[in-house]
This record gives structure tokens, sequence and C-alpha cells, in this order.
């Protein structure tokens, strides 16, 4: 082979390298078509320390702060001043969110070369997207190497302390203690804080400080995000979208507005339509049991099926107030006894349960759900608790995209039905804390499930006709209780 030959291949294999490497910068892409996401761009090239975008969901506002996080990382950013040997946080609500909103989204933008080195919290560093990630360490233009660390508001105020940053991204609204600990972190650096969020919780500090900035700091800077600013959704998916909100939801679901809360949690909620007779459930449905697990207030339990296009259907429930532990206990396994629900090789069933379940209280030596898991119940504690985050994935299962719901409850179900007719918002924007017993654990079990968008493909001919079929027995239903 001669020399020229040689240097060839060699050109080729460099060539196909580059070529590979311009293939995974996604980075590269971002906003940088022909269609133009003009709010993004005014985001980033705003030099205000301290940033907020309120947006709608799907607006674009989550994918303009990881690309700010992976550009100040990497000290490429084209409209501020770089540093080498960055140090930065990416706050989310939970470890869960964070794997799959902030996490997803940063490794997105990441390309391959890019990272030195990935410490995990669970999972492993060779499949980062499938676990927890702790931190991101990235090699910066200028030889250093940056960290993104990854941070989540049930932690507590106190995992964020000690620590001199460079940037702090909020995805989705922090705690008020965890904001102002992360003001602390970037003081030195005279560093960056910005925010993507929806606003979902009402008037809270974020309303006030960044919103109305009622003491006049002259860093903050804001802006609306709406789904028509985002150049890549269709006017028709705007439309659909439009039409399934009612118009409280609209204000902050689509438009990013700041909104009182009042009136019914849940005005989706129709008796007539939610509510239906019971019928066998097949054992390949049986999805789940949650507990709320009140003692001198109501324990709360209901058991949940999931058939096989995803509808859930709560199927029977236990509710009662003022028993022990050995009461609740047995009433739940009579349950599974008549429902047949399934157990494991030793005869113990698991539940979800709120997590305060494993504290030990004065007046007992072990904890409820030690209690519970000694009488033959597992409690498995991996709930997603944000209450908002919770009350809109409920929302959601109410009244999807065509007017069905993706949630049943069984007519027996008497006290999840009376806290749906009686749970309302409160005066400081979130519910009155009274009769949500079966809210919260409805939360939880439904939280517990991802949820996949519904398919843009055209309905089959037996989805067709039962989607027709459930019509018309809503429409029966309604008409006999005119």
């Amino acid at each position: 082979m001669t020399n020229e030959s040689e240097l060839s291949l060699k050109l080729r294999a460099i060539e196909q390298e580059l070529a590979k490497r311009r293939a995974a910068d996604n980075l590269a892409r971002y906003n940088a078509g022909r269609k133009k996401h003009k709010k993004q761009l005014a985001f980033h090239k705003c030099k205000k320390r301290n940033r907020w975008v309120f947006g709608g969901n799907r607006s674009g506002k989550t994918e303009c702060g990881a690309a700010e996080a992976v550009w100040l990382a990497r000290g490429s950013h084209p409209y501020r001043k770089n540093r080498r040997n960055v140090f930065g946080w990416v706050v989310s609500p939970t470890m869960q969110v964070q794997r799959d909103v902030a996490q997803k989204k940063i490794l997105h933008y990441l390309r391959p070369d890019w990272i030195a080195d990935i410490v995990m919290v669970s999972g492993r560093k060779d499949n980062p997207a499938a676990g927890i990630v702790d931190q991101i360490v990235i090699k910066n233009v200028f030889g250093g190497l940056s960290v993104i660390g990854f941070k989540s508001c049930d932690q507590g105020r106190e995992r964020f302390q000690g620590s001199s940053l460079d940037f702090v991204w909020f995805d989705e609204e922090p705690p008020r203690d965890i904001y102002e600990e992360c003001l602390m972190r970037v003081l030195d650096r005279e560093g960056d804080i910005f925010g993507t969020m929806t606003p979902l919780k009402g008037l809270t500090f974020v309303y006030e400080e960044i919103y109305l900035n009622r003491g006049g700091n002259p860093e903050v800077w804001y802006e609306f995000m709406e789904w028509a600013d985002n150049p890549y959704l269709s006017k028709k998916e705007i439309a659909m979208l439009t039409a399934s909100l009612d118009a409280a939801t609209l204000e902050s679901r689509r438009y990013g507005r700041f909104a009182a809360r009042e009136g019914l949690v849940y005005p989706e909620f129709d008796e007539s339509v939610h509510v239906i007779e019971p019928f066998p459930v097949p054992a390949a449905w049986q999805a789940g049991i949650a507990i709320d697990p009140g003692l001198k207030n109501p324990l709360s339990a209901h058991f949940y099926a999931v058939d096989w296009d995803g509808n859930v259907y709560v199927v029977a429930e236990h509710y009662a107030a003022g028993r022990d532990i050995d009461y609740h206990a047995r009433a739940i396994l009579d349950l599974c006894d008549r429902l047949g629900w399934r157990r494991d090789a030793r005869g113990r069933v698991e539940a979800l349960i709120d997590s305060a379940a494993s504290q030990r209280t004065l007046a007992a030596e072990k904890s409820v759900a030690e209690l519970f898991a000694e009488r033959g119940i597992l409690a498995d504690m991996r709930v997603e608790k944000d209450l908002f985050s919770g009350i809109e994935r409920v929302k959601s299962y109410l009244n999807r995209e065509n007017g069905l719901p993706d949630l049943y409850l069984f007519s027996g179900c008497v006290n999840m039905i009376r806290e749906f007719k009686s749970y309302f918002w409160g005066s400081g924007d979130a519910p009155v804390k009274r009769d949500d017993h079966a809210m919260d654990e409805l939360r939880y079990f439904l939280m517990s499930r991802p949820r996949s968008p519904q398919p843009e493909s055209v309905p089959s001919a037996v989805a067709k006709d039962k989607e027709r079929r459930i019509r018309a027995l809503l429409r029966a239903r309604r008409a006999g209780r005119r």
C-alpha cells in the first residue's frame, strides 16, 4: 500500500469520526434551524443573574434551561463571558423527576466525548439515563474540567449547604428555604440563578420575589412562554390541547401564568361518569394497593387495577379511624382474600405507603411500616409526594384529550367518592387538609405509574368501537340522571 493510499484512508477515517461527532452534537442543532424559538434566545441573551422562564408544558422552557447549563459547563456560551472549571447544580423536585426530565435533557445536549466521568447515585455510569446521576464531569473548552451536580428538593435544605457555585438551574419551583440557600451558594463566585417552571402552586414566594419583584432586585428578569411561542408545535396540536383543558388550568398549563386556586380541586370529577358498578376484575389487572396510614385520623387503603388500555379502576376500599394496626391489617388482608389479590410465596402483600410511616413515635418502639410488615403487609415507601404534580396527574386521568376518562371508581368506594366531591382549595393556594386521605393515596398510586403520551397514530377499528360503546354508555347514564 502506498503512502498516498494510507493517507487517504486516515483522512477518510478522520472525516467519518467528525461526521459521527457532528451527528451526536444536539447542542449545535439547538435553536439553529430555520425556525427559531425567539423567547429561548431572549433568555440566553439576557445578562441578568436571576432569570426565570414561566412556561406552560411543552412550551420549550426545559430545553432552554438544559442548553444554558451545558453551555456554561462547557465554557462555550455564545452570549456570556465563559469560565473554565465551572461548578453548577441542577435542582429538581425529586430524584425521579430529575431522572425523567432535567437529567434526561442534560444528557441529550452532552456529546459523549465531552464527558470525562459520571458519578451515580444509583444505576450504572455506562447507562446513566436509566439511573440517578449525582455528578457529571465535563471537559471544558478552556482545558479544565467542569461539574454539573444534581440535587432534589426532597433531600431538604441541609443538603444544599457548603458549596460555592457558578450557577444553579431550578427545573420547576423549589421551596423557599432551598431557593434562599442556593442564593448563598452563588454569592462569592457572582454566579447565576435561573429557573424554568410551570406555576402550578399558585401565588407563592416566586410570584412575590420574581414576578412582582417586590424587593426591586435589578438582577431579576423573567419571561412567559406559551405553546404558541414554540415554533415546533403544530397549530393543530395546540388547538387539541387547548380544547382538552378548562380555563383555569390553561392559565398555568398553556400560558405559564400565576393564578390563585379556588373552588373544587377536581371539578373534572363527574359521579355519573367516573363511578361504575363493580365487575369481576381479571387477576392480570391487579396493579397495587395504596395506603395513607392515619391511625387517629382515618386510615385510607384502596385496591387498584389497570386494564390492557391503561384505564385505572379503584375496585375496593378500607377506610376507618380510631382503630389499631391489628384491625387495619386484618381488614386489608380480608379484602385481599375476597378479591383473590395476589401474594408472595410467604403469603404477604405489598402496598404503597406514605414515607411518614417509617417514623417512630415516643408512644411506639416500632414504626407503622414495621408493624404492618409484621402482619403481612410490606410497605413500599417510594412514593412521589409532590402535591401539585400529583394533582395534575389525577386531573389527566379524570379527563384526557379525547374527552374520555382513564380513571373509574367502583361504587362501593364511597369514601373516595365523598372526598372527590368535598376536596376544595384553601386560602393558601393548597387544598384544605380535611377529608384528603383517599386523595393522598390515589396520588401516590397514579404518580407511581409512568404516563406515556397518547399515540398519534390512527386508532384501530377495535379501539374506535370501544370508544363508541363507552360514549354511548356515558350518554345513557347522564340521560338517566336528569
